[in-house]
């Protein structure tokens, strides 16, 4: 693989820690904000909690705005500079408003960053190593999961203001990342979509062999050539990329993944764990989060992506069952852990690895942002909806219930992957989009 996409890919990439710290930084700060606010459970679900999610929506419903009329790159340093200027305030507020307004900030970044960020690694990665490469992005949000977690156990006994420090950290890793976004070149697909022909070509030329660049020159002329103007990713001849980007992105968040994430200690908590040991725990849901992405990412150019997804399907399906039976039963000590474990470890190696490959793949270059920005939708409107929904539900249904609700939507998504996912390992990006297009 050529250094400099790797390394480009990485810098890229490094967009994912700081969502997934983003998303998974305020489960440390959950029940103390309550408190501290003196918050009902659906205002603290709803504003307190998901506020930073409903900025996701917005920005990956408008992100793609950016990413196509600014370009990759410049998208990805104003995704920098948002997360930085949301750790500094949410860190210093002083009411739950204003607490709200800067994790939104946050949320824009975060829904704006799972556009660009997979749109410009798979726009650089040759078709044999996309898998990996785009998969560098999931491996990052995993990442910034578990520092998250690891963070606010070892914060927690600073004092009164633990949830300051917790929040505060982050503008280190935010600042990091901007400042080595400026290093990284334009994607010379979107250049080329631009009719910036040469500097494209210039780029192209820097990360492989003159054939290879000829044959992408030829492939995105032809592409080019038989594109009418002013398309849209909801004309009929795109249908079935637009219904294979909601069911993923839909089952995503179906899962419960989000809702997990974002209320672990809690749910450790409600198990009969201790307050401690339930933070404790969160780490070790961490860990295994990374090591089987790490799996997952290693297989996804080897296996594919369809085979990822049928593991993780049945895995999600086993999994959540016996979550939602541990609670029926009131089973105590490490059952209710070792199963969401398995549930972490599913999800990382199946709908973890693939989601953001899969989404950055299937439609043309000239619509790529466009239907990135459909499917980061679809997932954060679920994104925000089903955690903010958490408290009341567990309080309302039970925990048992909500678990089994999961489990059975989770049935759907194998029969998804058994009967309409494509497999697109070690296609070319025009080819892939190519051949789902309906004439």
């Amino acid at each position: 693989m050529n250094n400099k996409i790797l390394r480009w890919s990485v810098i890229a990439s490094f967009a994912g820690f700081l969502f997934g710290f983003d998303t998974v930084v305020i489960s440390g700060a959950d029940k103390t904000l309550q408190l501290l606010w003196n918050s009902s459970d659906v205002f603290h679900g709803s504003v307190v909690m998901a506020m930073a999610l409903w900025g996701t929506v917005i920005g990956a419903i408008f992100g793609g705005i950016p990413t196509n009329t600014l370009g990759r790159k410049k998208t990805l340093l104003i995704i920098g500079i948002l997360f930085s200027i949301s750790a500094a305030g949410s860190a210093l507020s002083n009411d739950p408003f204003v607490f709200a307004f800067f994790r939104f900030l946050g949320g824009l970044g975060i829904g704006a960053s799972t556009i660009a960020a997979p749109a410009y690694i798979s726009e650089i990665a040759p078709a044999k190593d996309r898998g990996r490469l785009v998969g560098l992005y999931q491996f990052n949000i995993v990442l910034g999961i578990l520092v998250a977690f690891l963070s606010n156990y070892l914060l927690s006994d600073v004092g009164v203001n633990a949830w300051r420090w917790m929040l505060g950290v982050q503008v280190f890793p935010s600042l990091i990342y901007t400042f080595m976004g400026f290093s990284i070149p334009e994607s010379p697909r979107w250049l080329y979509s631009m009719l910036r022909i040469e500097e494209a070509k210039l780029i192209f030329e820097k990360i492989g062999s003159k054939e290879d660049v000829q044959s992408i020159l030829d492939d995105l002329s032809n592409n080019s050539d038989s594109t009418p103007l002013n398309e849209n990713i909801f004309m009929k001849k795109y249908r079935f990329q637009l219904i294979l980007v909601f069911l993923i992105a839909a089952f995503n968040q179906l899962s419960g993944i989000n809702a997990f994430l974002y209320y672990a200690p809690r749910i450790f908590e409600e198990a009969g764990l201790g307050a401690k040991t339930a933070l404790l725990s969160s780490i070790g849901i961490g860990f295994i989060n990374l090591i089987f992405t790490l799996i997952g990412v290693y297989l996804i150019d080897r296996l594919g992506r369809r085979k990822l997804m049928l593991f993780g399907s049945i895995g999600y399906i086993f999994s959540l069952s016996m979550v939602a039976t541990s609670f029926y039963l009131n089973w105590t000590g490490l059952a209710v852990p070792g199963f969401l474990f398995l549930f972490i470890a599913s999800h990382a190696i199946g709908q973890g690895a693939v989601i953001w490959v899969f989404i950055s793949e299937i439609f043309p270059n000239h619509l790529r942002a466009s239907g990135q920005s459909f499917g980061s939708s679809v997932h954060w409107v679920l994104a925000a909806i089903i955690p903010s929904m958490v408290p009341i539900l567990f309080t309302s249904f039970g925990v048992g219930n909500v678990f089994s609700f999961f489990a059975f939507m989770m049935v759907f998504q194998l029969l998804f992957v058994l009967f309409m996912m494509p497999e697109t390992k070690g296609i070319s990006l025009e080819d892939v989009s190519k051949g789902l297009t309906n004439k």
